[in-house]
């Protein structure tokens, strides 16, 4: 197996990814110590679950689940709001090339959503596999199984 995800205890919940022979933790890296695995860039948005944190950069949540809810929702608002309808587009607002490897982070989250980068998609449609690729990009790992993630966007799909 190359991929096993393990999560043990409730909302308290110790995560442990094997790969390639190797267990790597992802619970110090800073989207989930933020509880933000999008790294959701802080802003006067008032998201549900929001909670006051240190990271300067990043918003704080007070669970998984909301920090999952508030990326999906920016992908959401991104084409309902703007327009914005191919995985470039999404990608080259959400993360821009000042601060992200942009070019391969619009590729890598196309792969995983199975479209091409310019190809226009309905985004509620593709929500689940591109919150996957971008927690995935983000935290380079995807600690949190279908369920959890469909659950955390439910309000979208």
């Amino acid at each position: 197996m190359k991929n096993l995800v393990l999560a043990v205890g409730g909302l308290g919940l110790a995560y442990a990814i094997y790969r390639s022979s190797k267990l790597l933790k992802v619970d110090n890296v800073r989207g989930m110590r933020n509880k933000n695995p999008m790294n959701v860039v802080k802003t006067n948005i008032a998201w549900d679950g929001k909670v006051q944190g240190d990271d300067p950069t990043f918003e704080t949540f007070k669970s998984y689940s909301y920090g999952i809810r508030a990326g999906a929702k920016l992908l959401v608002n991104y084409q309902a709001l703007h327009g914005i309808n191919t995985v470039r587009g999404l990608i080259s607002r959400y993360a821009p090339a000042h601060e992200n490897p942009t070019n391969a982070y619009i590729q890598s989250v196309a792969s995983a959503a199975g479209v091409d980068a310019d190809e226009p998609i309905t985004v509620k449609e593709k929500l689940p596999e591109l919150v996957k690729a971008i927690i995935n990009f983000e935290i380079g790992a995807v600690p949190f199984s279908s369920w959890y993630i469909n659950n955390s966007i439910k309000e979208f799909v």
